[in-house]
């Protein structure tokens, strides 16, 4: 306790305003996840991409940004994380900016993969610099109560602007719009964000970098591949099993290095582990829903993009309440299980609740109600996931524990994401297969593509299941001491006042 007082007087007075920053560029990595899928069909046309290589434009940001968070961690724990931030930042604008500008398929693709390159950099800075700037358990619960609700309804926000774009600009805007985003967050971190690093000599871990970016990029690689080649091909085995073996032998070299790139310390403690596993759970969840259902509102209900985006609405505000008010009010005061588990249940009932959808299922009673839970549930998720993946962490290693957050989101959001669309596919196939005699008509071809949907929301629902009953089990913190919350409930004021100057 006597640590704590004396840290006090120390908090730095403009740590809200900063928040504001570091949470925008967080909502604008998570938005270009998404901001660039509904506004594929137009760059396809333009640029005469072709079916098979449209899924590059994907793929080339989220293998990039995958495979190289780890790396970008520990570049910002030894680089300095406000100046790791900073270039992350104008490094993103520069590429979306380049994108915007692409003529061709090459110089788009090239663009996509610097997005991706600079986020694993400007992702984990932004994640440790909130770390290190907010120690008080109330305080704490506060920025990751913002800041878990931001990661949730940024693929619903992309979604949102991806339509409203593409329908009344044009589909360059959904790169160009990250520019302004960075250049203000620039502006603002640069005047409200301390500087903050690990000390000592840095000795980058080379055997380390290479292993894990290469087990990472044949992970995320394989998984994209497995959306076409199938999860049984060669090609598809190969990478994962790859893959795998690479991150085997990362994890034996980081056992036996002086200075590993990430600490085994850091992975073995259940907690963080059951952070972790949450993260990624609740990512394969959404990720898949946001899929799902932008195909189910405009293919077989026929919403135009813009219509789409705005029906997710709901869930995004869904995520606001829950993460802002609930788990920010309950996160420093119980255990971080009793908000993880009844969050996993809730997102999984929203997959769950698809089976209840028909074709001519009115949009109140489907989607909004499955949109509900999944708010809802991925609220209570979030903050406290983020919060607990980077708890107690020594300020050198901030940077590193951060990327292994955004890490397991990532890498479950790209494998979860393709699996799901996997058993959607194969299903919808079986489907088809087993009704030929009724033949080709909208009707019919809707009813196929909602049956894929429902099968691969049943799988999800049980990853989720299986995933709270392991992170019940496994997570077993105690709730936080109670002497830390009350010293820190009387020395920190509302997130509003702060801003507010009072």
């Amino acid at each position: 306790m006597a640590t704590t007082k004396a840290q006090a007087p120390e908090a730095d007075p403009r740590r809200w305003a900063a928040l504001f920053f570091m949470a925008l560029a967080q909502l604008m990595i998570v938005l270009d996840g998404t901001v660039v899928n509904i506004a594929l069909p137009s760059l396809q046309r333009d640029l005469g991409i072709s079916d098979g290589d449209r899924q590059w434009i994907i793929t080339a940001y989220t293998l990039a940004f995958g495979s190289l968070l780890l790396l970008g961690g520990r570049i910002a724990d030894y680089a300095g994380r406000k100046r790791t931030f900073t270039i992350g930042l104008l490094g993103f604008a520069a590429a979306s900016a380049l994108g915007g500008a692409a003529d061709d398929f090459g110089m788009l693709l090239s663009a996509r993969a610097l997005q991706g390159g600079f986020a694993a950099l400007l992702g984990p800075s932004a994640l440790s610099l909130l770390t290190v700037t907010f120690t008080r358990p109330g305080e704490r619960a506060k920025a990751f109560g913002i800041w878990g609700a931001v990661t949730a309804v940024g693929g619903a926000i992309g979604l949102l602007a991806g339509g409203a774009l593409t329908d009344y600009l044009d589909w360059r805007w959904c790169l160009y719009v990250s520019v302004p985003i960075a250049l203000i967050a620039v502006a603002g971190g640069y005047a409200m964000i301390a500087e903050s690093r690990s000390e000592g000599r840095a000795r980058l871990d080379v055997p380390g970098v290479l292993l894990v970016t290469g087990g990472l990029v044949a992970l995320v690689y394989g998984a994209s591949r497995a959306e076409s080649e199938g999860w049984g091909s060669a090609e598809v085995l190969g990478l994962l099993a790859g893959g795998a073996v690479l991150l085997t032998a990362f994890a034996f070299v980081e056992s036996r290095v002086p200075q590993p790139m990430l600490p085994p310390r850091l992975i073995a403690d259940r907690t963080r582990g059951g952070a972790y596993m949450s993260v990624g759970l609740a990512m394969i969840g959404m990720f898949g829903a946001f899929l799902f259902m932008t195909y189910y509102l405009q293919v077989v209900k026929g919403y135009s993009p813009i219509r789409t985006g705005v029906a997710f609405l709901p869930m995004t505000m869904a995520v606001l309440v829950s993460a802002g008010g609930l788990s920010a009010r309950l996160l420093p005061k119980v255990p971080p299980r009793v908000l993880i588990v009844p969050g996993m249940l809730l997102v999984a009932s929203g997959m769950l609740w698809l089976r209840t959808m028909e074709t001519d299922t009115a949009y109140v009673e489907g989607v909004l109600v499955s949109g509900l839970l999944l708010g809802f549930g991925a609220g209570l998720i979030m903050p406290v996931a983020f919060n607990y993946a980077t708890h107690g962490v020594a300020p050198s290693d901030a940077g590193i524990a951060s990327a292994g957050v955004n890490t397991a989101q990532q890498i479950s959001s790209s494998i979860g994401t393709a699996l799901l669309n996997t058993i959607a596919t194969s299903a919808t196939a079986d489907y088809v297969a087993s009704h030929a005699t009724r033949g080709p008509s909208p009707a019919f071809a809707g009813k196929a593509m909602l049956e894929g949907f429902v099968t691969a929301g049943t799988w999800a629902a049980g990853i989720l299941l299986a995933g709270a009953a392991i992170v019940a089990a496994l997570m077993n913190t105690p709730r936080p001491d109670r002497q830390d919350v009350a010293h820190d409930t009387e020395t920190a004021g509302d997130v509003g006042s702060v801003l507010a100057g009072r």
